[in-house]
């Protein structure tokens, strides 16, 4: 007799999601089991398409059903596991309000202290990251004063369409994007009050054809005014993540940007050192600016440190020809700690959609 479609449970009952430390029923994410003889099919529902520990769940499942068919003397000759992802945007777990992006499942603020720091570098990355481990992803240039992603996605010769008052994004390197730099003459200097780019943020996110998104990186402007309030209120973030330097001087402010997003009741997914240390032509590396202060920032506060990136010259160099990916192909290590960035974030916001963190902030001061 083959085994039973409950043995199967019983059997994935034993496997525990490796960010989560809970069994993939208890979770719910079994979503099917079906017994066809001596071969066995099933479909896990992840709470991220980016999943980094994919593998390693397959993996567990397939010797948890072989050792239930060897326990039941049932023995099992083949074993298929279908993911699928948990893409319910983030208002329909939490509250009956509408969002104005229905179609994008997780948006995650980047977000700084202070200027300088390579926060945009980093959103760039982590959206073109996430593509490349197979999600939908988007990215907004939130800077509204500093624009950059123009630049940093090769957008010069691109012109922006529109259907109506509707912006179509720019498919570019695996992901789409939007940045008010393709709105505006190049070299304008944006002396905006707070309504006005608050209008203009507004703009960009709602009147964007994102279409289906697992991602929208949003890279805000450094520190904590006006647009990052406006994000927090406009849209269910599932969370933010804080860009910052070793050196002291940016601990502080980031410090603050930290503060900020939990006051407006968002969470903070992660902490990502940039600059964390530099690899001179002699192969030796060398702690300009203080190795290790953004882990030990993360650690004081209690918050996930999601990895480094050190200071590279090629990262620099396709940063400013616009070619991201090439930071994958010119030096493995810059791809390898980029991905590390990118699956660790993965799982944060993995653990964050299972504990339903998402709440329409509100501000409140005191």
């Amino acid at each position: 007799m083959p085994l039973s479609a409950q043995d199967v449970k019983n059997a994935l009952a034993t496997v525990q999601d490796p960010d989560l430390h809970k069994d993939l029923v208890t979770l719910n994410m079994v979503k099917d089991v079906s017994v066809d003889g001596d071969a066995v099919s099933t479909v896990i529902e992840l709470t991220t398409p980016a999943c980094p520990m994919k593998d390693k769940i397959r993996g567990d499942i397939e010797a948890a059903i072989r050792a239930k068919g060897e326990e039941t003397g049932n023995p099992v000759a083949s074993i298929e596991v279908e993911f699928t992802a948990d893409v319910r945007s983030p208002n329909e777990k939490t509250r009956d309000r509408g969002t104005p992006l229905p179609n994008v499942k997780h948006v995650i603020a980047i977000g700084a202290g202070k200027g300088g720091v390579g926060k945009s570098t980093v959103a760039v990355n982590v959206a073109v990251g996430l593509a490349k481990l197979g999600a939908k992803v988007g990215l907004l240039d939130g800077d509204i004063y500093g624009p950059s992603m123009t630049t940093m996605l090769g957008l010069e010769d691109i012109q922006p369409t529109a259907r109506g008052n509707i912006l179509h994004p720019f498919e570019v390197h695996g992901i789409k994007a939007m940045t008010i730099g393709k709105l505006v003459e190049r070299d304008k200097a944006l002396i905006w009050r707070g309504p006005m780019a608050h209008g203009a943020f507004k703009q960009l996110a709602t009147q964007t054809d994102w279409g289906q998104l697992d991602y929208l990186i949003v890279d805000l402007p450094p520190g904590t005014g006006d647009v990052p309030l406006t994000l927090s209120q406009l849209l269910p973030l599932t969370g933010a993540v804080i860009v910052c330097t070793p050196q002291q001087v940016a601990q502080d402010d980031a410090r603050r940007a930290v503060r900020m997003f939990q006051q407006l009741g968002v969470a903070v997914l992660g902490v990502v050192e940039n600059m964390s240390y530099f690899i001179g032509d002699d192969g030796k590396e060398y702690d300009i600016f203080g190795r290790g202060g953004a882990e030990m920032l993360a650690q004081t506060m209690n918050l996930p440190y999601l990895g480094g990136i050190p200071i590279n010259m090629d990262l620099r160099a396709n940063s400013d020809a616009g070619t991201p990916l090439e930071n994958w192909n010119s030096i493995p290590t810059l791809g390898e700690d980029i991905d590390r960035v990118c699956k660790n974030l993965a799982s944060q916001i993995s653990i964050a959609t299972m504990s339903g963190q998402y709440v329409q902030p509100t501000l409140s001061v005191s």
